[in-house]
């Protein structure tokens, strides 16, 4: 009956650090079809709850498929993370579809550059894509 406790704790520690290990956990994955848009996330850049950048970030495709554009459109944005009350200037990611002539899955992985009054930072991040026509 021991050996069955034993069997059971380490089974059970085997998941657990499974469901918590980031090498496990699932990638985040977009599905679009030709001419479609996604938003993908808020860009801000704020402490105490104020903005510290100076201009709009800059947005850079180092990996993805030729057939999806991606932007940032400017607007007030409220972020959440912090849990501020108000507002703030960013803007929200746009990830557009072009024509797309045959289905297709590919990585996309995109970085973010801020100016800010603390210095420049850099953020990015990494989407499965599956394209259809």
């Amino acid at each position: 009956m021991r050996i069955g406790t034993k069997a059971i704790s380490l089974t059970a520690l085997i998941v657990a650090i499974a469901c918590c290990s980031p090498v496990a956990q699932a990638q985040d994955r977009i599905a679009l079809k030709s001419g479609e848009s996604v938003e993908l996330g808020p860009v801000y850049w704020v402490a105490n709850c104020r903005s510290i950048m100076v201009g709009m970030p800059e947005i850079e495709m180092l990996e993805g498929p030729a057939e999806v554009t991606l932007a940032i459109k400017e607007g007030m944005v409220l972020p959440r993370r912090q849990n501020c009350a108000s507002q703030v200037p960013g803007g929200t990611i746009v990830l557009t579809a072009k024509e797309i002539k045959e289905p297709a899955v590919a990585k996309l992985t995109y970085r973010i550059k801020y100016k800010t009054k603390d210095g420049d930072r850099i953020r990015g991040n990494v989407y499965q894509v599956s394209l259809f026509p």
